[in-house]
């Protein structure tokens, strides 16, 4: 692309911005079905948009963790029949990505628990990956009809309580487990200590994906926003979360796991 080329379209792009800009501050604002108030308590409780699943009513969250892990799974399977078998010495662009992402979590794993850190390898990696597509899926705007007949769109299964209660309480439980296999009983009492972890690990979770999607549904609200504005919010809020958020979670999950699964030595020993 040449220097003029470039001007130009540095050009069309700010006259854009300020046509955008222009009819956001002209279009008034347009009375919606629901309050704000009434949007952000739903996307906090769930309370009024239920899903219908094999006749129940179920949490939009629910039907969002079961897309995101049947994206995953056939993803995975995709790998691992077309292009895991065509792996070689001389790696490819995508061969580069995966042996990256794989070999990044299991150095987490084996740094900080160097005695046992093979199923926390596979752990972390899935949880991160869980994690990372679960948020990104808010991109993709998948759009249901809920049970009064309203088209709703599918947000992070995290940004549910109960979808982030459930990922700290299993992180917690893989914890758990490292120590009772390592030291038995002085394991699960180190473990049992932090009674509080997988209650502050969920909340983390809820409270950074949740502010996202109340941040967003704040923009789209509002019809004078909702034309440039939201597109740059809901990127930046969701690939930062989804940075972030896989990034904590596993770190926390494999530096806890190391802890109560570093071999206890006897009492008479000296370090």
């Amino acid at each position: 692309m040449t220097k003029t080329q470039r001007k130009k379209s540095i050009v069309v792009i700010l006259l854009l911005a300020v046509v955008f800009f222009v009819l956001a501050l002209i279009v008034p604002s347009q009375p919606a079905s629901e309050t704000i108030q009434e949007v952000m308590k739903d996307g906090v409780l769930h309370e009024a948009n239920k899903i219908s699943l094999f006749g129940l009513e179920v949490n939009p969250g629910l039907v969002s963790g079961f897309v995101v892990t049947g994206i995953i799974l056939t993803i995975c399977v995709f790998i691992r029949i077309f292009l895991i078998p065509k792996f070689s010495y001389v790696p490819s662009k995508v061969q580069v990505v995966i042996e990256m992402a794989v070999g990044y979590f299991r150095d987490l794993a084996k740094s900080n628990s160097p005695h046992r850190n093979k199923f926390l390898g596979a752990y972390v990696f899935a949880a991160g990956v869980y994690i990372f597509v679960g948020t990104l899926s808010e991109l993709f705007g998948i759009q249901l009809i809920t049970t009064t007949g309203i088209s709703i769109e599918l947000s992070a299964p995290l940004s549910d309580i109960n979808g982030a209660i459930a990922m700290g309480f299993l992180s917690y439980f893989v914890i758990l487990s490292g120590g009772i296999i390592s030291n038995g009983l002085k394991g699960a009492g180190s473990a049992l200590k932090d009674f509080s972890l997988p209650i502050s690990m969920s909340f983390r979770l809820f409270g950074a994906l949740l502010s996202g999607l109340l941040v967003t549904e704040l923009v789209y609200y509002y019809i004078n926003l909702s034309f440039v504005l939201p597109v740059i919010v809901g990127i930046l809020f969701t690939l930062l979360h989804a940075l972030i958020q896989a990034y904590v979670l596993t770190m926390l999950t494999a530096l806890f796991y190391g802890e109560v699964s570093e071999p206890k030595k006897p009492k008479g020993e000296k370090k």
